[in-house]
């Protein structure tokens, strides 16, 4: 199960960069060919921010569809899953274009919560109705 190191190397990242905001969500580009279980990743996540400014943060997915190319005849096109890296039409092996990401794509933060406002002073002076 890597997705426990790869939930603390996001929180690792982000942390930094947030500094005393609060986290509202992290969003992650996932190639399907990236070997990670999202559902894993996402229990992972809530582990690894336990204590951080993430703590309350929603991971969001945006899965990337495996695509390659074939350099002989010029066919692109999925790898499917499991995928197929070699061209069906000239059998040759095939370039593989998309599908083995893993990037931090957008963080979403609020500002920190400033302190509570000052309650107004006490005045020392009365006020008294205006006299005719």
């Amino acid at each position: 199960m890597h997705e426990l190191s790869l939930a603390a190397a996001v929180v690792d990242e982000v942390s930094p960069l947030v500094g005393t905001d609060v986290v509202r969500s992290v969003t992650l580009r996932i190639g399907e060919l990236a070997a990670v279980v999202p559902e894993a990743l996402e229990f992972a996540f809530a582990v690894a921010a336990e204590g951080t400014a993430l703590a309350d943060a929603e991971l969001l997915i945006d899965t990337v569809e495996g695509r390659a190319r074939c350099d002989g005849c010029g066919r692109e096109g999925p790898t499917g899953m499991p995928p197929v890296l070699w061209c069906e039409v000239c059998a040759r092996p095939l370039v593989l274009l998309s599908g083995r990401e893993l990037e931090i794509v957008r963080l979403v933060t609020d500002p920190a919560p400033g302190p509570a406002p000052a309650a107004p002073a006490a005045s020392d002076k009365e006020h008294s109705p205006t006299r005719r």
